[in-house]
């Protein structure tokens, strides 16, 4: 789900909606007559029933992928920061581990970026650019592992290796934030209760009579548009909502800047 085409997978959830509203309408004009205050009455509050937890539904989904969003966002910042740390230390290594990794450190953040940013990346070449990262790392890795073999006790080779710990570790968090939405099953269960509450919408309307197109419109397009943003939510490389990258572009316009 999290891979079809938002603009029409809203068309198709409004019409799924508008037409549920529209058959239901139509059932319950059929019995509506026939059918005693009671029974009108029960009708009303099965309906009421219905959308109170239709709308609970919604809001703890709603909830689910806000978090989601939230933690993303987060992490980002968190990133850029251990990077810009790593890199700043790097600074305290000898001249020949410094250079090495002040090019390193640039060629990786611009592969975060360009693998954040692009939404029609296709999977093999995100796994490339996974793979470049990963082989960055474990040279950065091996470059604190050479410092601190050559003194032991360097301060700078340990706090270069701290950080270096850090910022992987952050790499792994964020990777697997991405990997981490909403269960599909939920979607689903909410796509068949809208539907469902939509044709009981209508068929209220049909027992009473009448009903006014123009709001039962309305009410499907913003029920559409609710479980729509829900959706983009929790869609970090794709939709209209987006996780900024301003931290990660900040950093490397940082480390693009030469040294004084």
């Amino acid at each position: 789900m999290y891979s079809l085409s938002e603009p029409l997978l809203g068309l198709a959830l409004l019409a799924l909606l508008v037409l549920a509203s529209e058959l239901g309408f139509r059932a319950g004009r059929r019995r509506g007559p026939t059918s005693s205050d009671a029974v009108r009455q029960q009708v009303g509050n099965i309906q009421t029933a219905l959308l109170a937890l239709f709308a609970l539904l919604l809001a703890f989904t709603f909830s689910m992928a806000l978090s989601r969003f939230d933690q993303r966002r987060q992490l980002v910042v968190r990133e850029a920061n251990a990077i810009g740390t790593a890199a700043l230390r790097s600074r305290l290594l000898p001249a020949p581990q410094r250079v090495e990794a002040t090019g390193l450190f640039r060629r990786y953040v611009e592969i975060r970026l360009e693998a954040a940013r692009d939404a029609n990346l296709p999977t093999p070449h995100r796994q490339v650019l996974d793979d470049e990262a990963g082989l960055i790392q474990e040279r950065l890795w091996r470059t604190a592992i050479a410092a601190a073999e050559a003194d032991p006790r360097s301060v700078p080779a340990g706090l270069f290796t701290q950080a270096m710990n850090e910022l992987i570790d952050l790499k792994g968090e964020r990777d697997a934030a991405l990997a981490n939405h909403v269960p599909e099953s939920v979607l689903a269960l909410i796509f068949a209760f809208a539907v469902l509450a939509m044709g009981v919408v209508g068929y209220e309307n049909g027992y009473a009579g009448a009903r006014t197109l123009g709001v039962t419109t309305l009410l499907c397009a913003l029920t559409a548009l609710v479980i729509l943003v829900i959706v983009d939510l929790d869609r970090p490389r794709r939709g209209l909502i987006r996780v900024s990258q301003e931290s990660m572009v900040n950093l490397q316009k940082n480390l693009e800047t030469p040294e004084r």
